[in-house]
């Protein structure tokens, strides 16, 4: 294990309330004195968790941001920056419940923003587990952790080697893995979302890999009808997960 900081309301909340034995301190702004201060306050106490009051300063300089609203954690965390979860585990138990498994893969996702965003959509969706790569991928800053606003508290996020492997991991435990893509004939609109699912979206600038694009088992686009071309790559995400869950959910 190591150590690592987390900022940000939620994120840190999120991480109290769901693994407290990890929070090693926490650090407030001194100038504020609010209710979500309070708060927090009365939780670390329950937990027997210090709380230090530093200036705004030293806060930017824990989070390495200017983001951090007031509020950073020092919190230990993987090797790798992970949530620590374990792929083969994490699909094995997604495969037991009674509702068709959804994973989300990110190939090489650089931007931290957009990998918190990616995840905190993985979590609102319903999605069993994000994957990352192990190499080229934006690791768990506090910059992700604060934008996926506590959903890797209840979102495993798994970290693998070879991404096309883990593909065809999936692919045997019959998931059926589709990469999102600008330009290809299936869409949103044709294309069946119902069964064991994992989406993979590629990288903010180059997309897809090519490896990754060959061995997904289709290609499908997000439909546009303006004149923006493209979204953002935590946007599409939103988009193919929130559609794959109207899918299941359309009455017969």
């Amino acid at each position: 294990m190591k150590l690592a900081r987390i900022m940000g309301f939620h994120a840190v909340n999120a991480r109290l309330a769901r693994r407290p034995e990890t929070v090693v301190e926490i650090f407030v702004s001194s100038s504020r004195r609010d209710d979500r201060v309070a708060q927090l306050q009365i939780l670390a106490d329950s937990l027997n968790i210090e709380v230090q009051l530093v200036d705004f300063g030293r806060l930017a300089a824990l989070a390495q941001s200017e983001e951090h609203q007031g509020v950073v954690a020092l919190v230990e965390v993987s090797a790798d920056g992970s949530t620590g979860a374990d792929f083969d585990q994490v699909l094995a138990a997604a495969l037991k419940r009674s509702q068709p498994p959804l994973f989300l893969l990110l190939d090489q996702i650089q931007d931290p923003h957009n990998l918190g965003a990616c995840i905190r959509s993985a979590d609102a969706f319903g999605a069993d587990a994000v994957i990352l790569p192990k190499h080229a991928s934006a690791p768990l800053t506090a910059v992700a952790l604060k934008a996926a606003s506590g959903a890797t508290e209840t979102t495993p996020v798994c970290t693998v080697v070879n991404l096309v492997q883990c593909i065809e991991t999936l692919q045997q435990a019959n998931i059926w893995v589709l990469g999102a893509e600008m330009e290809t004939e299936a869409t949103l609109f044709n294309t069946t979302l119902t069964g064991p699912l994992a989406w993979v979206l590629g990288n903010e600038g180059k997309g897809l890999r090519r490896l990754t694009r060959e061995r997904c088992d289709a290609l499908v686009a997000i439909p546009m009808v303006g004149a923006v071309e493209s979204l953002n790559v935590s946007v599409a995400t939103a988009v193919c997960l929130y559609a794959t869950q109207a899918a299941r959910h359309v009455k017969k």
